[in-house]
């Protein structure tokens, strides 16, 4: 799995690459076939904007997007939760499809 961390206006720190990447690393228990997670930060008027893009196979992609007021920290967290959401989501409509009750 490839993990890209990227900063759009701004330089991302070692301490936000880190974090950016364990909570990234943590999609993989509710979808184990995540291929690529590309996680862009922005640096704009407002404040930070996070983007999280997953690549899985069968060419499926979810993407989670925070603007929220807060730190860099809180919106990636924001983000994860997103994903986890639509990871698990697609899992069980995979799962069900194959099984129907």
């Amino acid at each position: 799995m490839i993990i890209t961390i990227s900063g759009r206006h701004m330089d991302v720190t070692p301490a936000l690459k880190t974090f950016a990447e364990e909570k990234a690393g943590k999609l993989t228990r509710y979808y184990d076939r995540i291929q690529e997670i590309e996680v862009i930060l922005d640096a704009g008027k407002g404040g930070t904007n996070v983007e999280m893009i997953v690549n899985a196979e069968h060419n499926d992609v979810f993407i989670a997007k925070d603007n929220a007021e807060g730190d860099a920290y809180a919106q990636i967290d924001a983000c994860v939760g997103k994903l986890e959401r639509q990871l698990s989501e697609h899992k069980k409509k995979h799962r069900n499809r194959k099984h129907p009750e």
